[in-house]
C-alpha cells in the first residue's frame, strides 16, 4: 500500500466516522436519559448504527445477525419487560442513583483502556474493504461449535429475567391490592 493510498479518505470512511458519532451520541443519550422507554429507543438507534457499521465493513452476515438478534429480540424483550413490570413511562427520579461522577470516571477509564488496546493491537493492520470479510460459513461454524453453550446460556438467562420480572410485578400488584382492600386498623378502632 502506498503512502498516497493511506492518506486518501474515501466516502465509505467518512460515512463510517459519521455513523460512529451517531452511535456514540445515541449510547450517551441511552445511559443519561431519565425515561426508561426513551433509553430503550436510544438503544435501538445505537444498535442499528452498529449494524450499519458492520455493513460498511463488508460483514453483511454479522450486520443482519445484529439486526435480528439485538434489534429484533433483545430490545423487544427489554420493552416487554418494561411494559410487564409497569415501569414508569415518564421521567423517573428513581432512575438516577447519584453516582454520575463515578460512572463518568469509570466510563472514561474504560474507554481509554479500550482505545489504547485496540490501537496497540491493530496499529499496522489495514482492512481491504474491496473484498467481503463477513463470510457466514466460518462465522456460523465458530458460533455453533465453539460458542453454542454461551449463546444458549444467554437465551436462558434472558428468559429467566423476563419470567422473574413478571413474577415480581404480579407479586407487587397483589400486595398493593391486598393493602388497598384491608381497612386501616387504626382508623377502624
Amino acid at each position: 500500500m502506498t503512502e498516497r493510498e493511506i492518506l486518501t479518505t474515501s466516502g465509505q470512511e467518512i460515512v463510517f466516522v459519521l455513523v460512529g458519532l451517531v452511535v456514540l451520541g445515541a449510547a450517551v443519550l441511552c445511559v443519561t436519559t431519565r425515561q426508561l422507554v426513551h433509553a430503550a429507543l436510544w438503544l435501538v438507534v445505537a444498535l442499528g448504527g452498529l449494524a450499519v457499521e458492520y455493513l460498511l465493513l463488508t460483514a453483511e452476515f454479522v450486520a443482519w445477525v445484529q439486526v435480528l438478534i439485538y434489534l429484533g429480540s433483545v430490545v423487544v424483550l427489554l420493552l416487554f419487560g418494561l411494559m410487564l413490570t409497569r415501569a414508569p413511562i415518564g421521567p423517573s427520579p428513581d432512575v438516577d442513583s447519584g453516582n454520575r461522577r463515578v460512572a463518568l470516571a469509570v466510563a472514561l477509564a474504560s474507554a481509554a483502556t479500550l482505545v489504547t488496546l485496540v490501537v496497540d493491537a491493530f496499529r499496522t493492520t489495514w482492512i481491504d474493504l474491496k473484498t467481503p470479510h463477513g463470510e457466514s460459513a466460518a462465522l456460523g461454524d465458530s458460533l455453533f461449535r465453539a460458542w453454542v453453550l454461551p449463546f444458549e446460556a444467554l437465551s436462558v438467562l434472558l428468559l429467566a429475567a423476563l419470567v422473574g420480572a413478571i413474577a415480581l410485578s404480579r407479586a407487587r400488584a397483589a400486595n398493593a391490592e391486598n393493602a388497598r382492600k384491608q381497612p386501616d386498623e387504626r382508623g377502624a378502632r
